[in-house]
């Protein structure tokens, strides 16, 4: 059995990876040829292990193409196209609404302030404006943290002041030294109606315990809301604060973490251990 679902998990690795790698979604014959199993055993394997089909997988990708690529000050229009969208229509769908105004503000207008520390996990960000934290990143080089921040708030204007951040970096190490206590920060967060609901369901799940892209979307109230929750999860802009590592695939696997799957691991480990 643990030989067979290696086998799945790499499947559904390789699946992935091809979807992310490729301009157009490669379709389900496609993918299976590559994992030499029918379509609908693979078909089946990535639902199983992500909730997901491949083409809502897809779907998902392209969602997050569109946001970063809007976010770094590409027209709505241009950066559709460029994602893969057949119209505008699909792309604000996609994108939960949001208004070609609201999407290129990039915070303008907005102070962050932003700090470094080294965690257990390698370097960590904190930003946050005057209402609390509106970005978090760890385990990264600091000069991709510090573009990744840029890119989300291309606009803002941004100086460092690890003084200024000093309560809420020891808030975020001590969370990482003893999850199980939990990380209460005040958030800025910046994003889609829908993005928001995602993320406040997110911060509901207690340290200890996980939920499903699809077991999210139906507590929304929008069980057929999955690969846009998926999407959510990606752009979360504040990790461990809105903790997207406590979602993981239908069948408890875990999967598309962006601060890498063995972090992710680890994380869940130490809420679930004995303990505070």
């Amino acid at each position: 059995v643990e030989a067979a679902e290696l086998t799945a998990a790499a499947v559904v690795r390789d699946a992935a990876a091809a979807i992310e790698a490729a301009e157009t979604p490669p379709t389900l014959e496609a993918l299976a040829a590559r994992a030499g199993y029918s379509p609908f055993h693979v078909l089946r394997l990535f639902k199983a292990q992500t909730g997901l089909t491949p083409r809502g997988y897809a779907d998902a990708v392209r969602a997050r193409r569109l946001a970063d690529a809007v976010a770094e000050g590409a027209g709505v229009a241009e950066a559709a196209f460029a994602a893969g969208y057949g119209s505008l229509r699909g792309a604000y769908a996609a994108a939960g609404g949001i208004t070609p105004g609201r999407a290129r503000r990039g915070g303008a207008g907005e102070t962050i302030t932003a700090a470094f520390a080294e965690c257990p996990f390698g370097p960590l960000l904190v930003g946050a404006t005057a209402r609390g934290v509106c970005f978090l990143g760890f385990a990264g080089p600091r000069e991709a943290l510090l573009a990744d921040l840029r890119r989300r708030y291309p606009n803002a204007t941004i100086i460092a002041d690890d003084a200024a951040l000093a309560d809420h970096v020891a808030a975020v190490l001590a969370f990482i030294e003893r999850p199980r206590g939990g990380l209460a920060l005040p958030l800025d967060l910046q994003g889609t109606a829908f993005q928001k609901r995602v993320w406040d369901a997110l911060r509901r799940i207690p340290p200890g315990e996980t939920r499903s892209y699809s077991e999210i979307a139906a507590a929304l109230g929008r069980p057929a809301a999955v690969r846009a929750v998926a999407a959510a999860c990606a752009r979360n802009p504040v990790a461990l604060a809105v903790p997207c590592h406590r979602v993981v695939g239908k069948d408890g696997g875990l999967h598309g973490y962006r601060w890498g799957l063995p972090r992710k691991r680890a994380l869940l480990a130490a809420e679930a251990g004995a303990g505070d």
